[in-house]
C-alpha cells in the first residue's frame, strides 16, 4: 500500500513539476503596441532571378515602370490560361505602361521549354524556391498558384491578387495606377482601390 501511495505521490509530484515547466515557458499576453501615426512605406525587397537565358536579373533594373510581378508555373493550369491575357494586356501597354513579370515557380529547364511555344512578351524569370521567397519577404501568405503583385514604378508594393486574372481585374489596376500618376489618388487611396 504505501509503494502505491509513493508511486502515486511521485507522479503527481511530475505533473506539477511539468504544469509548472509549462507555464514558465508561455509568454505573458501584452497588448499589441499602438498603430503608428503615419503609414511605413511598403517598398519591394530586392532580388535577383535568372532570366530564361541563366543570366541574373536584378529586380532595381526594372524601376521606372509598374510592374505586375506574376507568379506561376508550368504545372498549373490557371496560370497555363491566364498567360495569353497577360501577353495581350503587356502588348497594349507598350514601352511605357505597365510591366508584367513573370516569376516562374519551376524548375530552368521545364519554364524553357514552356517559353518556346508560349512566346512571352514580357521578361521570365526563374527561382524554384528562391521565387517563393521573394513573396514572403513581402509578407505575403498564399496557397496556390497564381498571384500577382502590384509594384509601383518607384517600387513600393500597393497589393496582391490571388488567383487567375481577367480583363476587368487588369484594367482596374491599369485604370488606378493611371490616376496615382496623374496625382488624383495617394499611394494608400490606390492601395485599398486595389482589393481585388
Amino acid at each position: 500500500m504505501q509503494k502505491i501511495a509513493l508511486i502515486f505521490g511521485i507522479a503527481l509530484l511530475l505533473l506539477v513539476a511539468g504544469a509548472l515547466f509549462t507555464a514558465a515557458r508561455l509568454k505573458p499576453h501584452t497588448p499589441p503596441p499602438p498603430a503608428a501615426a503615419t503609414p511605413e512605406v511598403n517598398t519591394h525587397p530586392s532580388f535577383s532571378l535568372a532570366g530564361l537565358d541563366g543570366v541574373m536579373r536584378d529586380f532595381d533594373e526594372f524601376d521606372g515602370r509598374h510592374r505586375l510581378l506574376n507568379f506561376w508555373a508550368t504545372w498549373c493550369a490557371p496560370c497555363r490560361r491566364e498567360i495569353p491575357l497577360l501577353k495581350e494586356f503587356q502588348a497594349e501597354q507598350g514601352d511605357d505602361g505597365i510591366l508584367i513579370i513573370g516569376i516562374a515557380v519551376d524548375m530552368m529547364e521545364e519554364v524553357q521549354k514552356y517559353a518556346e511555344a508560349a512566346e512571352f512578351n514580357y521578361p521570365i524569370l526563374v527561382g524554384e524556391m528562391d521565387a517563393m521567397a521573394v513573396a514572403e519577404q513581402s509578407g505575403l501568405v498564399f496557397h496556390a498558384m497564381p498571384f500577382t503583385m502590384i509594384v509601383t514604378r518607384d517600387g513600393e508594393f500597393l497589393s496582391a491578387h490571388f488567383g487567375e486574372l481577367h480583363r476587368p481585374e487588369l484594367n482596374k489596376i491599369a485604370d488606378i495606377l493611371a490616376r496615382l500618376d496623374a496625382g488624383d489618388i495617394d499611394a494608400e487611396t490606390a492601395r485599398n482601390a486595389l482589393d481585388l
